[in-house]
């Protein structure tokens, strides 16, 4: 993968992070985005009941010390060209993406000039965080849907357009809850990356640089198949199972680290980390 050093932040939540005890999660977030003096807003295009989501996440960053917390919400894609969002975005240090449907955030945001507003944002070294489908759009081609607790084959996921803020890789998310390594594996065989990640719930990766940190609960996996000695993609029928030997598997909890350039675990750092 190419350097990151001129960009920002991501924090990338596999889902369900907790929101009424310590929240260790988003309280990172909020921490990156400035503190006390962040000021947040809350993408809600993903779900479809944007008023209780949003005022939820309000209520959060609001509870946890933010300067100021506004809510955009983008139903189709005309909403993107609203000019208080718009402003919203150019005075953000910290944007923040609900769950829901991933397909939806591309259909109401992709190649708008809000989007354009956001990744503009997002190389001038603000951080931008999402949960459950506000994760799984972060790369630049996403899991749109597919079956949980399957083996891997072509007609177990839909991959579509992402929103590029993470490219080169495949996110999955919900992952040990529900059993989505034969998903994650095929769509990381249907696509060019060579890097899959699959986050557990109330577990984040934040991405800065060229590694990433695990926070929270769970473990996220790391699948790099780019030395893989064997697939049986060429030939393959839709409904057949896919076969990969020889990719390298990791499993990071809280404090461990990745380097998205070396691909391998950053293991020097970890004893100071736990």
């Amino acid at each position: 993968m190419a350097g990151r050093k001129n960009q920002g932040k991501l924090l990338i939540i596999g889902g369900a992070e907790d929101k009424e005890g310590d929240c260790k999660i988003l309280r990172e977030f909020l921490r990156c985005a400035g503190g006390g003096k962040a000021r947040i807003v809350v993408m809600t295009a993903a779900t479809s009941l944007p008023g209780e989501v949003g005022d939820n996440y309000i209520r959060v960053f609001e509870r946890l010390g933010a300067e100021d917390v506004r809510v955009v919400d983008t139903q189709k894609p005309e909403d993107a060209n609203n000019p208080d969002y718009l402003e919203a975005i150019e005075q953000a240090t910290g944007i923040f993406f609900t769950g829901g449907e991933q397909a939806r955030i591309i259909s109401c945001l992709k190649d708008t000039i809000l989007d354009a507003a956001m990744h503009k944002r997002y190389s001038e070294g603000i951080i931008i965080g999402g949960t459950s489908a506000g994760a799984a759009m972060m790369p630049d081609i996403m899991i749109i849907e597919g079956e949980s607790q399957t083996n891997p084959r072509f007609d177990v996921v839909e991959m579509g357009p992402g929103m590029g803020f993470l490219p080169g890789v495949v996110i999955d998310q919900h992952f040990a809850q529900r059993g989505r390594l034969g998903r994650l594996v095929a769509a990381l065989l249907l696509q060019p990356a060579v890097l899959g990640f699959g986050i557990d719930e109330n577990t984040a990766i934040l991405v800065s640089g060229d590694e990433f940190e695990v926070i929270g609960e769970g473990a996220v996996t790391v699948i790099d198949e780019s030395e893989k000695l064997h697939d049986n993609i060429d030939g393959l029928l839709k409904d057949e199972a896919l076969a990969i030997c020889g990719a390298q598997l990791h499993i990071l909890p809280h404090g461990y680290r990745f380097n998205l350039k070396t691909r391998q675990p950053v293991l020097k750092r970890v004893a100071a980390a736990v």
